[in-house]
């Protein structure tokens, strides 16, 4: 028999149940709010006890109205928070599995692609997947098999809260750890992301990248392409990302193509640059931006990626002298229509000169001797000193390191690196001599 204590708690649970059935609109959502004020935070076994081990009637409750009214958005806000009560609970696994066993991952994944749910109920939405996501591989799976992982690209990409974007990175950042079976799912997921428009989702698909890829450990293909175009992007914060995540794919299978694919964006297409034509609104004072901005970025970001990987490995700043770098960034400093390439340009190319002697002759021979010193002087503002001719002259060189290289064989490259310049720079400049020889001649 139960005593009169028990009794008493039933009938509190049976009227509060009673008073939750009958109630309209407007009282439940008083009931909600009242509901998370008082138990949140609450265990599993506190939240039985509240509601004389009854707790899982009143989260049926929940659920079966979230199924009725998650299409209308009514109180949906509270009703996820409230559920989220129950499943963040300390012990919480009965009160999980009563939820997913009600369809509950499908009905998250539906509210995201619901155009007139606001985004704090989305929010809300994506939390409760992080919980469900956090529980265990098993649960992971369940997202990922429900098309979870393309529900929240898609919202990642669409969302216009930064706050519940960051939401989804951590349940994506979830999902490719302990993972094994759709890692790779979420991995192309995140990829797919970079072309989107929406600057956040391409930084934090970017950072996610840069956690995934040593737990994926081989490459996609077109993530190199991916990246590269993300470098015409006009916001700092996402190109910052970008070179972060290439200066980690160099070290993977990716690392030649990439660097080919740095290069080649110094010196646009023909194609690309013809497009740049002032076009001016009806205001005078309003200027149009033209098509090849995004090619111009991408060559000023990719001069920055290439300085900033030479400066951290020497080996890659010999791959690319064999890739024709110096002609490229050469020819990036001559495009007066853009001065943020022809500086960042002229900083990298310093690099090499200051690496490298048979460079530091190629640039001199090319530039001419008074250009060659202005550019010594301050490599930085040399944009701002140099005549429409000296940047013909850029623009248009025929700088190839890469034949030199190959003319002096791997004596000039082991004497470079074993630290032995001035024998290599002298080897060099004999080299150069006999060249002016025979050209006189």
């Amino acid at each position: 028999m139960t005593s009169i204590k028990e009794q008493a708690a039933i009938s509190r649970l049976l009227s509060f149940l009673q008073e939750w059935d009958n109630a309209g609109k407007v009282s439940r959502s008083h009931i909600l709010d009242k509901f998370i004020e008082t138990n949140q935070g609450k265990t599993a076994p506190e939240l039985e006890q509240e509601f004389s081990q009854g707790a899982s009637l009143f989260l049926i409750r929940l659920t079966t109205w979230l199924r009725i009214t998650y299409m209308t958005g009514c109180c949906l806000e509270k009703l996820l928070k409230s559920i989220g009560i129950f499943l963040s609970a300390v012990s919480s696994n009965r009160y999980l599995r009563e939820f997913l066993e009600v369809g509950g991952v499908l009905t998250l994944l539906e509210i995201l692609g619901l155009e007139k749910i606001t985004e704090e109920a989305k929010k809300e939405s994506v939390k409760l997947l992080q919980v469900i996501a956090n529980s265990g591989r098993k649960y992971k799976e369940l997202i990922c098999e429900s098309y979870g992982v393309r529900s929240t690209a898609e919202f990642l990409a669409k969302s216009q809260s930064e706050e519940t974007q960051e939401e989804v990175q951590v349940l994506l950042d979830s999902l490719v750890h302990g993972n094994p079976k759709y890692q790779n799912q979420v991995y192309k997921g995140l990829i797919a992301l970079l072309p989107c428009v929406s600057p956040k989702a391409q930084q934090l698909s970017l950072q996610t990248l840069r956690t995934a890829q040593p737990i994926i450990r081989t490459t996609h293909p077109c993530i190199v392409d991916c990246v590269l175009k993300v470098l015409g992007t006009m916001h700092l914060e996402v190109q910052y990302e970008a070179i972060e995540l290439i200066k980690d794919l160099v070290g993977y299978d990716v690392r030649q193509a990439l660097l080919k694919g740095l290069v080649a964006l110094l010196i646009p297409s023909v194609k690309e640059t013809s497009k740049l034509q002032a076009k001016i609104l009806n205001e005078p004072s309003i200027l149009q931006l033209t098509p090849s901005l995004p090619t111009f970025l991408q060559q000023a970001a990719a001069a920055k990626a290439i300085g900033v990987l030479v400066r951290n490995d020497i080996s890659i700043a010999e791959e690319l002298l064999y890739l024709r770098v110096v002609h490229g960034l050469m020819a990036a400093m001559g495009n007066t229509d853009h001065s943020n390439s022809q500086r960042l340009a002229s900083l990298t190319l310093e690099c090499f000169v200051q690496m490298f002697p048979m460079v530091a002759e190629h640039v001199r021979r090319c530039m001419g001797e008074e250009l060659y010193q202005l550019f010594l002087s301050n490599a930085e503002d040399l944009y701002m000193k140099i005549d429409s001719i000296q940047a013909d002259i850029l623009a248009a060189n025929k700088v190839n390191v890469t034949r030199a290289l190959r003319q002096l064989g791997s004596c000039y490259s082991m004497n470079t690196f074993c630290g032995s310049r001035d024998s290599a720079h002298m080897a060099y400049i004999t080299q150069f001599q006999k060249e002016d020889v025979e050209s006189n001649e």
